[in-house]
């Protein structure tokens, strides 16, 4: 039977008491707990030596019931007070009971029969009662003195004084898992080490000093077993949110996207609406829809000659349209505000210029007032792009957003639905299901209409989509609550996959 150096010096040490806490097994060896706790179970596997454990469930003492060990619970001290002067004011109690003690022990006084509550001179007295004067010790204080003399106490234990759940009210007890390990050797193992076990140095590693030296026939080598439990480790990694943006921002390079990028969140009136040819009465500039910033509150406008196309294809209308028929205002273009859809940077790379045809996304941060819940969030991220050709159709569209779904976002089902945005004509929603909040909607889309391209100096379609790009997270990481891209819960952090 082959063992290991760590093995056999662990089944020698245990034949010397044939059975033994495992805490004292660690002690005995020398090793660490981990390299115990694997030559044990080696052992076990081999019939050498058997692992018993029994768990138990008690009751510790928390910080708070320390603290009320060593000082006395409130109400003790606030009686002590009262019992001295019969009657105090809070202003006298706040010598003895702090300010988060203050108002429950009031309470508690009044419950217990303990002191009664007056008003003199517009402040809150207690005088003390005559059963407050009797009061005596209770089954809470029975089992903080029984606590404060050992380390640990079985729930039934204390249960037979007081509700545990009291303790935990009152934030002086927790409960924990005590688990204690015995390891015992048996019958095999001990004709094992009748037999005689030979300890020799053993080494994980062939090195040439070992080679050279000759060594290496003095020396025994370490068997790995690859199937033997160790500890788990959580190496570091990228958030698992970040990553999968990273991918999907490689994944559309690949594709032959081009990327936009901006320097920052804060955007004109004039990229964020007037550029996409929204009205400036639409309700969506109202507040109820969009930030806008106190300070500064306006920028700057881009070069007249822009201006101008943007301000006539609002008042009179471009390509055959009507406009919007009103008198458009340069100073409301100008008001500053967080970036409320990505829409706003294909308007900044569409009046630079592009490649036609060419292919172009953004991902950016956004801001909109919401009520946060499961599938809402205020600051959030978009993935916003278009595609530009002389042939492109809302085919063409709707294939590229089915692809997203299904292939980006891993989703099962999808929908498209009918929709009406400002600055697109055809539009369409897109929804995909989830297994446990059903169908969600996280992308919009259309043809961006000639008034807002013509004005921008383009005069080829353009298909362009927004997509919630924290809804297809949810999908490819498979969390039902949006909230959590964003978590702290480091078990979530380090049990999350990083997906594509």
């Amino acid at each position: 039977m082959e063992l290991s150096y760590q093995e056999k010096l662990t089944l020698l040490k245990l034949n010397e008491v044939k059975k033994a806490r495992f805490e004292e097994l660690v002690e005995r060896t020398g090793l660490d707990q981990v390299a115990v706790m694997r030559s044990v179970l080696g052992l076990q596997s081999k019939g050498l030596a058997k692992l018993h454990e029994r768990s138990e469930r008690v009751v510790r003492l928390t910080g708070t019931g320390r603290e009320y060990v060593r000082r006395g619970l409130p109400e003790w001290r606030a009686l002590r007070i009262l019992r001295e002067r019969g009657k105090v004011t809070l202003d006298d109690l706040r010598g003895v009971l702090s300010d988060e003690e203050l108002k429950p022990i009031v309470g508690l006084l009044r419950r217990e029969g303990w002191a009664s509550i007056g008003k003199e001179g517009g402040k809150l007295t207690l005088e003390i009662t005559e059963k407050g004067m009797k009061a005596e010790e209770r089954p809470i204080d029975r089992a903080l003195k029984l606590l404060a003399g050992r380390e640990a106490v079985p729930v039934a234990e204390i249960e037979k004084i007081i509700p545990v759940k009291e303790l935990k009210r009152r934030k002086v007890g927790e409960e924990d898992t005590l688990t204690e390990r015995f390891v015992e050797i048996t019958p095999e193992g001990e004709e094992l080490v009748r037999k005689g076990i030979e300890l020799k140095k053993e080494v994980s590693n062939l090195t040439p000093e070992l080679i050279k030296s000759g060594k290496w026939r003095e020396v025994e080598f370490k068997r790995f077993n690859i199937h033997a439990p160790v500890r788990k480790v959580h190496p570091g990694k990228k958030q698992p949110y970040r990553a999968f943006l990273d991918r999907l921002r490689r994944r559309l390079v690949e594709m032959g996207f081009i990327e936009m990028t901006v320097d920052s969140l804060i955007e004109t009136q004039f990229w964020n609406f007037d550029a996409l040819f929204q009205p400036q009465n639409h309700p969506a500039r109202d507040w109820t829809d969009t930030y806008q910033l106190k300070y500064p509150k306006s920028g700057r406008l881009p070069g007249r000659e822009l201006v101008e196309r943007v301000r006539t294809a609002h008042e009179r209308g471009l390509a055959g349209s009507r406009g919007w028929g009103y008198v458009w205002s340069p100073e409301r273009a100008m008001l500053l505000m967080p970036r409320a859809h990505g829409t706003a940077v294909d308007a900044r790379r569409l009046s630079e210029g592009i490649e036609i045809p060419g292919k172009y996304f953004t991902i950016q941060r956004v801001f909109r007032p919401d009520v946060l819940d499961r599938t809402h969030l205020i600051e959030f991220n978009q993935i916003d792009g278009f595609v530009a050709g002389e042939e492109l159709n809302f085919k063409h569209l709707l294939g590229i957003l089915r692809r997203f779904a299904v292939e980006i976002a891993g989703a099962r089902k999808v929908k498209f639905l009918p929709d009406y945005y400002p600055f697109t004509e055809p539009s369409v929603q897109m929804s995909a299901y989830h297994e446990e909040l059903g169908w969600v909607e996280f992308g919009g889309a259309g043809i961006f209409r000639e008034e807002m391209t013509r004005a921008l100096g383009i005069d080829v379609p353009v298909i362009a989509w927004g997509i919630g790009i924290d809804r297809l997270a949810m999908f490819k990481l498979g969390i039902d609550d949006i909230r959590y891209l964003f978590s702290y819960d480091l078990g979530w952090l380090r049990e999350a996959k990083l997906v594509w």
